[in-house]
């Protein structure tokens, strides 16, 4: 039987997985040629929707049962319940300029660059700051019934892109890091 860090840490490295995608894809922008947009646009959609809509509101169930356990984790909570905000106001901010240049307006390179930037380190920081934190000590303090409250935390949506149904709106997404997994 598998433990219930286990499905946290897959959507970490699933989350990872897509920040190389698109840093590829920025490199490619910071080199002068043609990013491919679209691609870049499914990539923040998904780390925005996702995240915020299913596994961030998990790992506050998770944050707040481990307080119950240990309050002197409260500082370190609060870092990451920050982060979660930073990196979701990160997110708006490279897409709403990434659609800007779609959109033929005049943006800077350099204000995309460090705004893709911005989120791409805020982001790998905090994954692994919970994967070296957060996880081992979830694991050590939350009992069966605390993990059974953290899947109560959201109804049992699927994950729209890694998950058994993709949507729609990710499928080219997914068959992307399919055939880049099989090389």
């Amino acid at each position: 039987m598998s433990r219930p860090t286990d499905a946290w840490r897959a959507e970490h490295d699933s989350f990872a997985r897509l920040l190389d995608i698109f840093s590829r894809e920025v490199d490619r922008f910071h080199a002068g040629e043609h990013p491919d947009y679209e691609l870049m646009r499914d990539v923040l959609t998904y780390l925005r929707h996702f995240p915020e809509r299913t596994h961030h509101p998990r790992e506050d169930v998770a944050f707040a049962r481990l307080l119950q356990y240990d309050r002197s984790l409260e500082p370190v909570v609060s870092r990451f319940l920050q982060e979660h905000r930073v990196i979701g106001e990160a997110a708006r901010a490279a897409q709403a300029l990434l659609e800007a240049v779609e959109g033929d307006e005049f943006v800077a390179r350099e204000e995309v660059e460090a705004a893709c930037a911005t989120l791409l380190v805020y982001y790998r920081h905090h994954l692994a700051g919970e994967n070296s934190l957060v996880l081992p000590l979830a694991a050590k303090h939350l009992t069966p019934a605390d993990w059974d409250a953290v899947g109560r935390a959201v109804s049992a949506a699927t994950d729209p892109l890694f998950g058994d149904q993709v949507d729609e709106r990710y499928r080219e997404l997914r068959e992307r890091i399919e055939a880049k997994a099989r090389r």
